[in-house]
């Protein structure tokens, strides 16, 4: 697992300090997907480079597997970095090497004999569906080609955590779905623990089992996907359920609804219309699946029903607000 405590980093620019972590801490369990999310200069870059130990912790702690990586002698961070795969935004491959070559590189270094060198470069090409393309140059690979090839060179020291530092940002979104599948069959099939950078909200719905929202080198919100995504007061789900713009005005009281799985099954807004005698007006929605679960979250309008002749009964919202929640639906007033 990896675990970080009260990590801080801090850089002297001219004559004042700049805090670029302060005090991030988060806990990612054994075989699990976390996503850390922020915009350009919320931390990310420093928080890999710390995580990597490529630069030095002001404070706070980096533990992989029970091993305090912020404790460990300089003579001794090459070996520690062993326990983590890198894969970065490009490649970075080597032109002049094949991709069995690219992959074979890191097992040199350790001076794997050959047969054991070739055998386990074969099966790493043939984990990332490149088995075929041994013999083929860079140049003559697709983006996405030669990203499986830096995931299966990122995996030839059999690391337990694998660092994904923005892996999909230079693709387009066919090939970003792949990559990211592919990241969550090695997991599940390896058992790694992996730890995305990524500014890019479709990556934490894709794959992610939970997430760290980062601002200004402060981790703001956190939690499994499923707990925040079932929180309509949190930061998060605005981005993970995204409302599309809409008009609610004229409408009467509104009401975010947020059902997930089996929550609110049923025709929740047209049984509250029978109950209630109300107009219910969809005023927005948005409907995604996130970590195997399904999500749907709802603006909707409230008025009472009436006949041309006569007058509407007046709407009772604590009752509607009451019934729905005891229906499992989560329930706010927006307007």
């Amino acid at each position: 697992m990896i675990t970080v405590t009260e990590l801080r980093k801090s850089y002297r620019q001219g004559g004042r300090t700049i805090d670029a972590l302060d005090g991030v801490s988060l806990e990612v369990p054994r075989g699990t997907i976390h996503g850390v999310i922020g915009h350009s200069g919320a931390g990310k870059s420093t928080l890999v480079r710390c995580l990597t130990l490529l630069d030095r912790p002001t404070s706070g702690s980096v533990s992989i597997d029970g091993r305090d990586l912020t404790s460990v002698k300089d003579s001794e961070v090459r070996s520690a970095r062993r326990r983590i795969g890198m894969v970065f935004q490009h490649a970075n491959l080597l032109d002049s090497r094949t991709a069995a070559g690219n992959v074979a590189l890191p097992l040199e270094l350790v001076r794997l004999p050959k047969s054991e060198k070739d055998a386990k470069v074969a099966r790493l090409l043939g984990l990332v569906g490149l088995a075929e393309f041994a013999d083929a140059y860079p140049s003559q690979l697709s983006g996405g080609q030669r990203q499986r090839v830096g995931i299966a060179r990122a995996l030839a020291a059999d690391p337990t955590v694998l660092l994904c530092d923005e892996p999909t940002s230079a693709l387009d979104p066919a090939t970003t779905n792949e990559i990211l599948d592919l990241i969550r069959e090695l997991a599940d099939t390896l058992g790694l623990t992996v730890l995305i950078i990524t500014h890019e909200m479709n990556v934490v719905k894709r794959i992610c089992d939970s997430v760290s929202l980062l601002e200004k080198g402060r981790v703001v919100e956190q939690g499994p996907l499923r707990e925040v995504a079932g929180s309509l007061n949190g930061r998060l789900v605005q981005a993970l359920l995204p409302l599309p713009p809409h008009n609610s005005s004229g409408t009467g009281p509104v009401l975010d609804l947020l059902t997930a799985g089996g929550s609110g099954s049923g025709p929740v807004l047209s049984e509250l219309a029978r109950r209630f005698s109300l107009d219910v007006t969809l005023l927005a929605g948005s409907v995604e699946t996130l970590a195997g679960e399904q999500f749907s979250r709802m603006r909707v309008g409230l008025a009472p029903a009436s006949e041309d002749t006569a007058p509407a009964e007046p709407l009772e919202l604590n009752e509607v607000v009451s019934h729905l929640r005891a229906r499992g639906v989560t329930v706010e007033v927006a307007a």
